[in-house]
């Protein structure tokens, strides 16, 4: 099983946003140090939900100071993105990482009309876009003597440069929220991104995405090559005591929800509408199904139980809610030397 790190880091107050970013940097820097596959950067603007907002900026900074770790997208919001400037800034960033750049497209926030309003466009126009802009994304990188015309591109251009380190192109992997999307990825062989699921639906996932793609015609060589690339969600905290960790966690994850909400709530237009009492809560917003948490022993049994329903690449976020960059520091160094080796390859 591979670890990576989903670098989402909460910035509360406009005046905090510099000192976060830097404490994320030095997170990313002990992600490396104790041997993660990867770290995952967000993209959200105009609420501190991602305090680097940028990943392609941030990715860059990243690959400056590190040798060893990948640089992946989680996502990089296409709604928000001309195909043909994202394609020319991530073969640059695929550069400048010598080859260490994963792809992960996504429409962007499912309940951030803000976002969408501050770039000009709706949240329906975002979802319109996606399949075009990630197939001229791909044109970019791989094509010479381009002309594409789509319903909302028409470019032309003889050549991208630089061309990207990968070849033909840097991994794509695309989020998926719902079974149809993932069955629509499965029948190209795409791999994905799963958020947080309960164990039995991301089992029944990663089943469907299988049993898909062999349908589609791929063979058994190819799903296990595409499900070695999808990767599925969790928060993660480790400590020395359960009740510590979880102390730490909630905390963490109470101030998240809350600072969600109210952006939601202050910056939709018509607001955010409350959680409906008759219907369960969303796994991501349930501690209980967000999270792995508790002592390196119990962290470690709650990791293997998600290997034995067929995850083989666990993204998490190590820091819920901006917590104290002490104590992420202890619990990322915890998952290092005691976790992390009972799962090596």
């Amino acid at each position: 099983m591979q670890f990576g790190s989903f670098v989402f880091p909460v910035s509360h107050q406009p005046e905090m946003d510099s000192s976060v970013i830097d404490n994320t940097l030095e997170e990313v820097l002990l992600a490396e140090k104790i041997g993660m596959h990867s770290v995952w950067l967000t993209e959200h603007h105009f609420d501190g939900a991602a305090a680097h907002a940028d990943p392609l900026v941030f990715g860059a900074a990243i690959a400056a100071r590190t040798e060893r770790i990948r640089i992946g997208f989680a996502v990089a919001e296409l709604a928000f993105h001309h195909p043909v400037r994202l394609a020319i800034q991530t073969s640059l960033l695929d550069n400048l990482s010598h080859g260490r750049l994963i792809v992960g497209t996504g429409r962007g926030s499912a309940y951030n009309h803000y976002e969408y309003l501050g770039f000009g466009i709706t949240m329906e126009d975002g979802l319109a876009r996606l399949e075009e802009t990630e197939e001229l994304l791909v044109a970019a990188w791989t094509g010479e003597d381009l002309h594409y015309q789509g319903e909302h591109w028409d470019v032309k251009f003889p050549l991208l440069r630089p061309r990207p380190y990968q070849q033909p192109h840097p991994p794509l992997v695309r989020a998926c929220i719902s079974e149809a999307s993932t069955t629509k990825m499965a029948q190209i062989g795409r791999p994905i991104m799963i958020g947080i699921q309960t164990l039995p639906t991301l089992q029944k996932r990663l089943d469907g995405f299988r049993s898909t793609m062999l349908e589609a015609g791929f063979t058994e060589q190819d799903v296990e090559a595409a499900l070695d690339q999808c990767w599925a969600s969790r928060d993660l905290f480790v400590a020395e005591s359960y009740d510590e960790a979880l102390d730490i966690a909630s905390a963490g994850f109470e101030r998240e929800r809350t600072h969600f909400r109210h952006a939601r709530e202050q910056f939709n237009p018509g607001g955010f509408p409350p959680p409906d009492p008759n219907r369960p809560a969303p796994p991501g917003e349930v501690l209980e199904q967000a999270f792995i948490l508790g002592t390196p022993s119990q962290v470690a049994d709650q990791v293997a139980e998600m290997r034995d329903i067929g995850v083989r690449n666990l993204m998490l976020k190590l820091n819920t809610g901006e917590m104290d960059t002490h104590q992420v520091r202890e619990s990322m160094q915890l998952l290092g030397d005691k976790v992390m080796p009972l799962f090596a390859q």
